[in-house]
């Protein structure tokens, strides 16, 4: 089938906006323009990005699945001979990981234009992508809203031994806990995280500590919002007695974790891979957040998040330069805990 002079014209614009060549923007089949891209995001949600990329640019995209850390530390390890040219993560540690060891080039300026500051660290060599908030996940039958923590510290009173659970290998919660040590210090995390190990209950992820909420095996998780929406959207079987309670003013447990992109320095295609990261901050990309099934927020400058989420503004979410979290020290901090 012949391509319409207008199809034509539009992947042309849509190559010159992304700083490629139209003939490369529009061919297929060229080895030399596929990018490899380590993916710590949920795997779907990744797929659904490099398609539709693929899709309106034409560049083959290969992704490699594995977590946060794991494919940090492989990247680090890897150095200028990685194969990958585009990191993307669930959150925003394993980013700091990667940057403090020297691997990002500086995100194209244009891109980093398209994501409000609050949402890409200050040093501009990777950009937030996507957004999830910290929850308290309860059993509506069992508390009442008076009867909810007012900060996720309280959580470390023995008045909640055995009452409550978390995923505390994971690295989601180990996010919430990079923020805790940004905001509260070293001593006052450590001291949290000694009364999780004696409290609290270990589950292994975050959708299997909310289903031990709705059974009644426990009253309340810290968990990231999108697992009960994604539940609910589903049959609502391991989330009907949950609710969810956000924390709010500031707190460590109003933090709210940004999925990261970043472009290797080793790459050996970076127009090609920062396009991608322009794709995933612009319309198209963040529009796939908000009509898709991932419930994750949001984050491109006046993007809109799927309208069932409370809004990132009704969050009071603690502004925190994701740059400063340090992934190291809360392992090492867990580790002394007992946790992991």
């Amino acid at each position: 089938m012949k391509m319409s002079v207008h199809r034509l014209a539009g992947l042309a614009a849509f190559a010159l906006l992304l700083g490629l060549s139209a003939p490369a923007a529009a061919q297929t089949g060229g080895a030399s323009e596929g990018i490899v891209v380590y993916n710590a995001q949920h795997e779907s949600l990744g797929r659904e990005w490099t398609d539709a990329f693929t899709k309106a640019t034409g560049i083959p995209v290969t992704m490699r699945q594995g977590g946060d850390m794991q494919l940090a530390n492989q990247l680090i390890a890897e150095g200028a001979a990685s194969p990958a040219d585009v990191f993307l993560t669930e959150n925003s540690p394993a980013m700091t990981l990667a940057d403090s060891a020297g691997l990002f080039a500086p995100v194209d300026k244009a891109t980093l234009d398209q994501v409000p500051a609050a949402f890409r660290p200050s040093d501009g060599r990777w950009i937030g992508i996507a957004a999830r908030a910290t929850v308290f996940a309860y059993d509506k039958t069992k508390l009442s809203e008076d009867k909810l923590p007012k900060s996720i510290m309280d959580l470390a009173d023995p008045a909640w031994k055995g009452r409550w659970g978390a995923a505390p290998a994971g690295a989601d919660f180990q996010a919430i806990v990079s923020a805790m040590l940004d905001m509260k210090g070293e001593e006052a995390t450590l001291a949290w995280l000694k009364a999780l190990k004696a409290n609290a209950l270990p589950y292994k992820g975050n959708s299997i500590a909310m289903k031990a909420v709705n059974v009644g095996e426990i009253e309340g998780a810290i968990i990231y919002h999108y697992y009960w929406f994604g539940d609910q959207a589903k049959t609502g079987e391991n989330s009907n007695n949950v609710a969810l309670h956000y924390f709010r003013h500031q707190d460590p447990g109003a933090f709210v974790s940004l999925s990261g992109g970043g472009v290797l320095k080793s790459s050996q295609h970076p127009k090609e891979a920062q396009a991608l990261l322009a794709f995933i901050t612009g319309k198209a990309g963040q529009d796939i957040l908000k009509n898709g099934t991932s419930y994750e927020y949001a984050v491109g400058k006046d993007a809109a998040s799927n309208p069932k989420l409370v809004p990132l503004s009704d969050l009071q979410a603690p502004t925190i330069d994701p740059s400063r979290l340090n992934s190291r020290k809360v392992t090492e901090m867990m580790t002394a805990a007992g946790l992991i």
